[in-house]
């Protein structure tokens, strides 16, 4: 960051450099990227300390005016004024550059899948737990069931089956 310094009525010191290199160093990683150029002016009128701080970042410009009684006092106001305006300005354009929208707002809500003509539709579900037991076990519970299959986990394989009744009367047994 380059600075330039112009006192009116007053002579800018070493220690009023060092004061607001020191505060802009604490907020030079919001000005990463392209280069800015600071103008800071320093007044005194009436016993009042003015100061005001021009930034040109970018394609904008910053700027802030702070009076108090201390000199050092009005430049760290008028330079918090600056880390505020360039803060917004940074959120600004990364909100700008981040504009993808999430997938689930893409579809608008309540909007309703139809499926194609012909293709099978889902007409109604049901969750239950898959229970652990062999496979006769599975066999012996889907006998007092009026459905035609049922999914399981083997006891002995610790992985998901399905057990499935055949016309002839016989079961099926399919195993991943």
């Amino acid at each position: 960051m380059k600075f330039e310094f112009t006192g009116r009525h007053i002579e800018v010191t070493p220690a009023l450099r060092d004061h607001v290199m020191d505060h802009f160093g604490r907020i030079d990683h919001l000005f990463k990227g392209k280069p800015a150029n600071a103008h800071v002016i320093i007044e005194v009128e009436r016993g009042r300390h003015v100061a005001e701080i021009v930034v040109k970042w970018r394609n904008d410009v910053l700027t802030a005016n702070a009076a108090h009684a201390d000199m050092y006092l009005s430049l760290s106001r008028a330079i918090d004024k600056i880390e505020r305006q360039a803060l917004k300005l940074k959120n600004k354009v990364i909100d700008k550059s981040h504009k993808a929208k999430k997938v689930g707002s893409l579809a608008a809500k309540g909007t309703e899948v139809k499926p194609a003509p012909g293709s099978p539709r889902i007409v109604k579900t049901r969750r239950y737990a898959v229970k652990p037991m062999t496979a006769e076990e599975a066999a012996l519970e889907l006998m007092g069931h009026e459905n035609t299959f049922l999914v399981f986990r083997n006891a002995d394989t610790e992985r998901t089956s399905v057990i499935y009744e055949k016309k002839n009367g016989d079961y099926g047994l399919i195993e991943p």
